[in-house]
C-alpha cells in the first residue's frame, strides 16, 4: 500500500510541511524521509536562529510576519505530553546600515514594510551614533532598524515541529534517497539507497543544500548550489542592550550576551560543494578588518571558534522555490531560500500543506512558483539584502 505523501529532508522545512498536513488532514498517510536524524550538518541547527521583517519585496515580508506571529506562542501551541519547546525569543532588533548607494533600496523597502504594518524606522548616521555608540563607524549614511526583529533558538522550534508531528502520526524514516521515480509524467514515489522502492501520490524536496541531486534524478536542472558560510564567535567588551548590526558589505553581528557576538560575512569565494571546514584565518585575514574599519568599537576583540553549515542559494534570483514543479505533477519542492529559510519555514509550511491539499493559500507565494524557473524569469530581493 502507498503512501499518500513522501517528504525528502527531516529538518525544519520538511518537519513543518508535515506537521501541516497532518494537522489539515489527519487522515493522510505522511513520511519523512531524513539521511541524518542527528542533525549535525543540517543548516537548521547550524542556522544563527535570526529572524527579520526587514525584506523589500511584500512575499518575504508577509512571511516574516507570520513567523513572528507563530513564535508568540510558539511554546504552548508545540507541547508534547510533558515536553514544551523554548524558542527563546529574542527581539532585539536588526539595524541594517546603508551606504549612498543602497540608500534608494533601503527607503524603498522602509516604505513597503511600512505599507505592511512593520515596525521599522529610518536613523540617519548621527542617530545610529548617538543611540548606540557600539555601532559608530564611517561608510554609511543611516540604517533601518525594526525593532521586532531578532533571534530563536532553531533547535527548539524543530523538535517543535517534528515532535508535534510524529504525535499527529507522521512516520520518520532514517533512510537516505537516492532518486525520485516518477511514470506517466507524474511523481510516484521514491527510491532508498538501500533499494527499495516507497510509492506515493505527492513527493516534497525539502532537501535543503541537497535538493539539486534530488532533482537531477527526475531529469530537472533546479539552479541551487550548496554554498559553505562561516559563523564566528567573538567575544569583546561591549556592554548594554545592542541590535543585531549589518553592514552595507553583508557583514554582520549577532549581540548574544556579555559582549559575545556572532559573526558571518557571505564573499563571493565561499566555498561551494558540501564543504564543512572551518577555517579560523579567514576570520583575521578578511572579516575582522571589515567589521573593524567600519565599527571601530570591534577593534579589540577575541576569537572564541565558530563553525560552518550550508546556504542552498538559488542562483536565479536568491529566493525560495515554492510549490509543484509544472512539468512533474506531483512533485513539490520547498527548496532555494538562499541562508533565510529558517525563518520562513512557518508560512512555508503551511503554504505547501495548502498547495498540496488544493486549499486556497492564505499567501499569496505565486510568484516564488518553480513557474519561473523554467522560464528563467528571476524575481530579486535587493542586492543589498545579501544574507
Amino acid at each position: 500500500m502507498g503512501n499518500d505523501v513522501v517528504i525528502v529532508g527531516g529538518a525544519v522545512m520538511g518537519s513543518a510541511i508535515a506537521f501541516r498536513l497532518i494537522e489539515a488532514a489527519p487522515e493522510l498517510s505522511v513520511v519523512v524521509f531524513e539521511r541524518d536524524p542527528t542533525y549535525r550538518r543540517s543548516s537548521t541547527l547550524l542556522s544563527d536562529g535570526n529572524v527579520r521583517i526587514q525584506f523589500n519585496l511584500p512575499e518575504n515580508i508577509l512571511m516574516s510576519q507570520y513567523a513572528l506571529e507563530v513564535l508568540e506562542s510558539f511554546g504552548e501551541r508545540f507541547a508534547v505530553g510533558g515536553w514544551k519547546p523554548e524558542p527563546a525569543v529574542r527581539k532585539q532588533g536588526n539595524l541594517f546600515l546603508v551606504d549612498a548607494e543602497g540608500e534608494q533600496w533601503a527607503l524603498e523597502g522602509l516604505a513597503i514594510q511600512r505599507s505592511l504594518g512593520c515596525d521599522v524606522e529610518w536613523l540617519d548616521a548621527d542617530e545610529v551614533g548617538a543611540r548606540f555608540p557600539a555601532y559608530r563607524g564611517t561608510g554609511y549614511v543611516g540604517g533601518t532598524l525594526g525593532t521586532s526583529d531578532g533571534s530563536v533558538d532553531p533547535n527548539a522550534v524543530l523538535e517543535g515541529y517534528r515532535r508535534k508531528a510524529l504525535e499527529a502520526g507522521v512516520a520518520y524514516r532514517p533512510a537516505e534517497v537516492a532518486a525520485l521515480l516518477a511514470s506517466g509524467g507524474k511523481a510516484r514515489g521514491v527510491l532508498l539507497s538501500d533499494g527499495t522502492e516507497v510509492t506515493a501520490a505527492v513527493v516534497v524536496n525539502a532537501a535543503g543544500a541537497w535538493c539539486a541531486g534530488l532533482a537531477a534524478t527526475a531529469g530537472i536542472d533546479l539552479p541551487v548550489t550548496p554554498v559553505m558560510r562561516s559563523v564566528f564567535v567573538v567575544e569583546t567588551g561591549l556592554r548594554g542592550e545592542l541590535p543585531s548590526v549589518f553592514l552595507p558589505s553583508g557583514l554582520y553581528a549577532l549581540p548574544e550576551q556579555q559582549g559575545r557576538f556572532l559573526v558571518g560575512w557571505s564573499r563571493p569565494e565561499d566555498p561551494v560543494g558540501f564543504d564543512f571546514t572551518f577555517r579560523r584565518g579567514r576570520f583575521d585575514e578578511v572579516v575582522w578588518s571589515e567589521l573593524a574599519s567600519a565599527l571601530p568599537a570591534f577593534e579589540a576583540l577575541h576569537l572564541d571558534g565558530g563553525w560552518c553549515g550550508l546556504y542552498e542559494v538559488n542562483t536565479l534570483d536568491g529566493n525560495a522555490i515554492l510549490g509543484e514543479w509544472p512539468e512533474l505533477p506531483g512533485f513539490y519542492l520547498a527548496n532555494g531560500f538562499s541562508g533565510h529559510g529558517f525563518q520562513q519555514c512557518h508560512a512555508v509550511g503551511r503554504h505547501l500543506a495548502e498547495l498540496i491539499l488544493g486549499r486556497e493559500p492564505s499567501l499569496d507565494l505565486s510568484r516564488f512558483g518553480p513557474a519561473r524557473i523554467v522560464a528563467g524569469e528571476a524575481y530579486p530581493e535587493n542586492p543589498n539584502r545579501i544574507i
